[in-house]
């Protein structure tokens, strides 16, 4: 009897041990993300031996670590933060977990289609969106209204030029116009390439030969540098998303076109001294509208070697449902719930009626052209971005001669050079 009685004990040990899992989760710093966080405690505690350990970086430090364990084959965490330009290409590598066989709750005909589709790969889904953005135009109406101006329904980077003239009040600290002009293919370059999709420009012909000094990149990088350097900060090359929005959040702009996401910061009034002056409009085309408001999506993944991979997919279907959104709502309010991710979110009236901006930002999302991203065809898909692999090291190369132009480190013709042999010989090694 003692010897079946310890047998018994011996048995139950590895049992108990097994059923006490960690999920390691690599995310982003960001808003949204500390609010998933402290929702998740509630996860833990209806999942009795799972427990979430958080690496938080930054997007910089994200993208290195999760690439650097994706091509290494080696199982670093069992939950990423995605993209949704990382997302199709790491799918078609294998990299990633198909997503294809969620559970029936979890409704994913729900999901905004062109996010569920960047975060897809010949129909098979590879990640699951916490939250998708596009970009919009914002702007300061009391401002407007001092000097009679009106921003048009369908503003062109030109009306932008010019209003930002008649804006700008440097004895006021009033910079007419903010834009983004830190280097990085998900910074200066992704509000940079929608400004070129709508002057018609293109990173590739219809053969793959790069066009980064056409006529009309010319166009393009000579217009940013004008409007910056005369309507915006003094230090714009050092001037990332979060940077700006404080800037705007204190009423230094009178004008910024940028991600979505900030919509809800900026009529926040905890955190907004303007919030009630703001207002929006699209984000600005010129020669089209094409490509001229981008789409992302931070998203969570499971990689194919995960150590806990079913307990995984389990987490990130609960993290980024509408039952988690629900939750958001009810816990922090609904002007904090993540935006462009599902259609439900948009069918709430408590919603609409706390975020004037979100039926914009549906739209925005909704109308991003990821199939035809400017004027003339073009080969590959992908708004501010090329949805190839090599992109994000052709990106950030552009990215740092834009700065330095910018700075004045380079003339608009070396410019323009650098970044086609840039380019040139990126693609040339990565299409091998």
């Amino acid at each position: 009897m003692r010897k079946t009685t310890l047998l018994a004990l011996m048995l139950s040990l590895p049992l108990a041990a097994a059923a006490d899992t960690t999920l390691t989760i690599a995310t982003i710093a960001n808003g949204d993300m500390t609010i998933m966080q402290q929702i998740a405690s509630r996860y833990e505690q209806s999942h009795p031996g799972v427990h979430l350990q958080w690496k938080i970086m930054s997007d910089a430090e994200l993208r290195k670590e999760n690439l650097a364990a994706m091509s290494s084959g080696q199982a670093g965490f069992d939950v990423i933060t995605v993209g949704t330009y990382e997302a199709p290409l790491w799918g078609q590598k294998g990299w990633l977990t198909p997503l294809n066989a969620l559970p029936a709750d979890y409704d994913a005909d729900d999901l905004l289609k062109p996010v569920r589709k960047a975060l897809s790969s010949n129909n098979t889904l590879y990640a699951l969106p916490f939250y998708g953005e596009s970009s919009m135009t914002y702007y300061r109406k009391d401002l407007f209204a001092a000097k009679n101006l009106t921003m048009p329904d369908d503003p062109s980077w030109s009306d932008i030029n010019r209003l930002a003239a008649k804006l700008t009040d440097r004895a006021k600290g009033i910079n007419g116009l903010c834009l983004r002009g830190s280097a990085g293919w998900g910074d200066n370059v992704a509000l940079i390439t929608t400004m070129a999709n709508g002057y018609g420009a293109q990173w590739f012909d219809d053969r793959w030969q790069p066009m980064l000094n056409s006529p009309e990149w010319r166009e393009v990088l000579q217009d940013y540098v004008q409007m910056v350097r005369d309507y915006g900060p003094s230090d714009t090359v050092k001037n990332s998303f979060g940077e700006i929005l404080r800037l705007m959040a204190q009423g230094k702009c009178a004008m910024w076109v940028d991600s979505t996401v900030a919509a809800g910061m900026l009529v926040n009034p905890q955190i907004s001294m303007v919030a009630d002056k703001i207002d929006f409009a699209p984000a600005p085309g010129e020669l089209t509208r094409n490509g001229s408001n981008w789409l992302w999506a931070w998203a969570l993944a499971v990689p194919t070697n995960a150590p806990n991979k079913q307990q995984a997919v389990e987490f990130i279907s609960w993290a980024t449902s509408r039952a988690y959104i629900k939750q958001v709502a009810e816990t922090v309010g609904w002007g904090a719930v993540p935006p462009g991710s599902r259609n439900s979110t948009y069918e709430q009236a408590d919603y609409i009626r706390l975020a004037p901006y979100a039926k914009r930002v549906k739209a925005a999302v909704e109308s991003a052209s990821v199939e035809q991203p400017t004027l003339g065809p073009v080969p590959y898909q992908g708004v501010q971005y090329v949805s190839i692999p090599g992109f994000d090291r052709m990106g950030n190369a552009v990215g740092e001669n834009i700065a330095a132009l910018l700075a004045g480190k380079l003339t608009l013709d070396e410019t323009l050079t650098r970044n086609q042999q840039a380019v040139t010989q990126i693609y040339a090694e990565t299409a091998r």
